[in-house]
């Protein structure tokens, strides 16, 4: 399982050979590949599995919760570069149920450059339900605690998706502590919103109650009922259905009424949920099939968990504030699209998925005012409001030399090098510049490529080229070196498509491998209409351990005058 132009496809084929289920992480954990046995093991498709990180998507205790990482024996084998073995494992089947399994890991190399880990399982017996914890039960022990604890850090910290950490939180409470679980957040404007109204029912399956979630009364500064209290962030409160029977002294109290009859929960707790500078929402355990009530323990444990929620929480509601203003910025600075009668023209912008949603990849469209187009994709090194920065003056410069100079592609180039030195933001980039002009029914393209992967030419036919002559070094280099001006026809039909190398380049194969990849791609949608076109394109080119920006600019020649 050696050698530097072993495939995806190859490496596949080999696991398929094997007489068990196998799948291939790298030093990460994330899988690479898997065999068509493994698949059916785990009753899952390859593409749910293909990007995942394996521990999180399948390790799981008996009872079908999260095995805490400093306690998974398969996943420390695999950071730990060592061969290890055990059974009596479960892994989480794509329908929830459980395969007890007997493992092997064992290091392994897909090319010199790359390792990987080697996971053989096969099934002990079949498939079966977790054993959710009895309802019910006695209170949890210091070691479950503990462990609880520990799942609810790992579980919550590792996404920034504030829906996603929610649900998470309601999995590892319900049923375990009880079998309601609801929770209320705050929003930028102190309005309540009724997020989730969760129920566990006899399978430990959790459901949840649309007419009882939604949006919620204003929180009173003076009311002393229990969520109101916790939603002000005082302190924990209990509660039962008669905490409501009386007047009511808000509408909040008039919605709790609502929810504990429409619920049977004969007991509650409602614990603020409390970041460092605010109060994001509270937390309700209730409890109606389960006959123990509440009790001072149980409020401590649920405590400690609402601290740890209300921390990822924070961390997800900053980072969705960052990105939210990052892609208004991105989205002001890369430009529309200029009309043109002879041709269709289309843009995608795909931001790196764990930067901050800005970077450096751009693409521009503008017509010159000799009537002919020009067409741009470049890449400023970075991804973050550097690299945009950079970006938008570069960008703004080629504009300005293109619009008040009527020369070749070259010629702009070599002017923008010169300009880069003096653009504190950036030090290495990489562009296509295309200038393409419309004659009497043909359409020409000049070009010139400063150290960018090529454009790809696809024609109707479905024969695709890259166009490779015009190609110079990038910028920030050798400003004072001449450069390149290439030449050729845009047939009618045919498409043109720039795009930067976050399309084509991986970890897990060569840049041959990714342009090769694209180049049948491409080929393969050439009948399909420009906006199918792109979407499909970039759905099937990415790589999956893409971690780059990407940016394409599509144009397909309509004929015409």
């Amino acid at each position: 399982m050696t050698g530097a132009d072993a495939s995806q496809d190859a490496v596949t084929a080999m696991l398929d050979r094997l007489g068990s289920g196998a799948y291939l992480v790298d030093e990460q954990g994330v899988i690479v590949a898997v065999n068509r046995y493994g698949e059916s093991l785990l009753g899952r498709h390859a593409v749910e599995l293909l990007g995942r990180d394996a521990h999180d998507l399948l390790h799981r205790t008996r009872s079908g919760n999260l095995v805490p990482r400093p306690q998974c024996r398969m996943r420390q084998g695999v950071l730990d570069g060592r061969t290890d073995q055990g059974e009596g494992e479960w892994l989480e089947r794509g329908d929830g149920t459980l395969l007890p399994v007997s493992w092997l890991a064992t290091p392994c190399h897909i090319d010199p450059r790359t390792s990987a880990t080697l996971v053989l399982f096969h099934s002990d017996g079949p498939p079966v339900r977790p054993e959710r914890e009895a309802l019910g039960g006695m209170p949890l022990s210091e070691v479950e605690r503990l462990t609880l604890l520990a799942e609810t850090t790992t579980l919550l910290t590792s996404t920034l998706d504030i829906h996603e950490a929610l649900r998470r939180l309601i999995d590892l409470v319900v049923p375990r502590l009880a079998d309601w679980a609801v929770i209320d957040l705050i929003g930028e404007r102190d309005e309540v919103w009724r997020f989730a109204v969760a129920h566990a029912d006899d399978g430990g399956v959790v459901r949840f109650r649309d007419d009882l979630q939604g949006p919620m009364p204003p929180v009173p500064e003076e009311s002393q009922m229990p969520l109101s209290r916790a939603l002000r962030g005082v302190a924990s409160s209990f509660a039962g259905p008669e905490t409501y029977q009386g007047p009511p002294d808000s509408g909040v109290a008039v919605e709790q009424r609502r929810l504990f009859e429409a619920t049977g929960m004969h007991s509650a707790i409602m614990v603020p949920l409390r970041s460092l500078h605010d109060v994001l929402g509270a937390l309700t355990l209730g409890r109606a099939d389960q006959p123990r009530r509440f009790t001072r323990s149980d409020a401590r444990v649920l405590e400690d968990i609402a601290r740890r929620a209300s921390f990822a929480l924070e961390n997800a509601r900053l980072y969705q504030r960052q990105r939210k203003v990052a892609e208004t910025m991105q989205r002001h600075l890369l430009p529309k699209l200029p009309y043109t009668p002879s041709h269709t023209m289309t843009a995608r912008y795909l931001p790196a998925p764990d930067a901050s949603q800005v970077g450096g990849d751009w693409y521009d469209a503008f017509t010159l005012t000799d009537g002919a187009t020009a067409l741009v994709v470049g890449d400023v090194v970075g991804h973050d409001l550097d690299a945009a920065a950079g970006m938008a003056q570069l960008r703004n410069m080629l504009r300005a030399y293109a619009l008040s100079q009527q020369k070749p592609p070259s010629k702009i180039v070599e002017w923008l090098d010169r300009a880069v030195l003096d653009v504190a933001e950036v030090s290495l980039a990489t562009l296509v510049f295309v200038r393409m002009t419309q004659r009497h029914g043909r359409c020409e393209l000049s070009w010139t490529n400063a150290g960018h992967p090529p454009p790809l030419l696809i024609t109707y036919e479905g024969v695709a080229r890259y166009l490779t002559e015009g190609h110079g070094i990038l910028l920030g280099v050798a400003p004072d070196q001449d450069r390149p001006d290439a030449r050729t026809e845009l047939p009618v039909g045919a498409t043109l498509v720039l795009y930067t190398d976050g399309l084509i380049e991986s970890r897990g194969r060569s840049l041959d491998e990714g342009l090769a990849g694209l180049r049948r791609h491409a080929a393969s949608l050439a009948h399909r209409p420009l906006e199918s076109f792109s979407d499909e394109l970039l759905a099937r080119a990415r790589p999956p351990d893409n971690d780059d920006d990407v940016a394409l600019l599509a144009i397909r020649h309509a004929g015409g005058p």
